[in-house]
């Protein structure tokens, strides 16, 4: 069972990075790999006082196996999700939840998706969890923050979907490493403040929770634009 539960969690990823396939299939599978891998860790627990020396029972290997198979997975779990335990259920992140970006060019590519910010529901969840992603204050014209912008984005690896100097707003798309999550992100610069004020929007295409990786975009491109 271990095994099995292993091999289903190293196929979902795989699967998830093949042209077609739906992200959450490769997702599933690789629950229930996570599922089996559980199940395997206690079943070899209770294999493992069954077979201590003298009890004449064999299967020791295999209740050993079984421990081993379920304990590497929780480990990996923990530590792809160790930026966002216990956050909130939540997955379109804004620096600005009073007048967030609005979504124009994904939006109308990806019609069939609703790209219209959820509210208060969102809004006082994040401000609770995450109370640093606030709007950018740059000292420089908005001509020299939006070229600011443009070239974080291209440090992040994002693929930008459409940029306007003159609106200042930029779209653009970033695939997350393990599941090949789609994650689409905005950023509207206008003046104000010292120079210019940047406030961005990250919103992940699947799943009702994002463990933290909208919120921890956001930092990246602080870190990345901030002078």
């Amino acid at each position: 069972m271990g095994l099995v539960g292993l091999a289903l969690f190293m196929l979902g990823p795989i699967l998830n990075h093949v042209p077609g396939v739906p992200p959450m299939v490769g997702f599933g599978l690789f629950a229930l790999g996570l599922l089996d891998g559980i199940v395997a860790l206690l079943l070899g627990l209770v294999g493992l006082l069954r077979t201590l020396p003298g009890s004449g029972r064999s299967g020791r290997g295999g209740a050993v196996m079984g421990i081993v198979t379920g304990v590497a997975m929780l480990a990996f779990v923990a530590v792809i999700n160790s930026g966002g335990m216990g956050g909130p259920r939540i997955n379109d992140i804004t620096t600005d939840t009073e007048d967030p970006p609005v979504f124009v060019a994904i939006a109308e590519r990806e019609s069939a998706r609703d790209y219209s910010y959820p509210g208060a529901t969102f809004s006082e969840q994040q401000r609770a969890a995450y109370p640093d992603v606030v709007t950018i204050d740059l000292a420089m014209p908005p001509e020299q923050a939006f070229a600011a912008v443009r070239a974080a984005a291209e440090e992040l690896g994002w693929e930008i979907v459409q940029e306007d100097a003159a609106s200042g707003r930029l779209e653009a798309m970033q695939t997350t490493a393990v599941f090949a999550f789609v994650d689409d992100v905005v950023i509207r610069v206008r003046p104000g403040g010292a120079g210019s004020l940047v406030d961005m929007r990250s919103k992940s295409r699947d799943g009702k929770s994002d463990v933290g990786a909208n919120a921890a975009r956001i930092r990246a491109f602080r870190t990345a634009v901030t002078p």
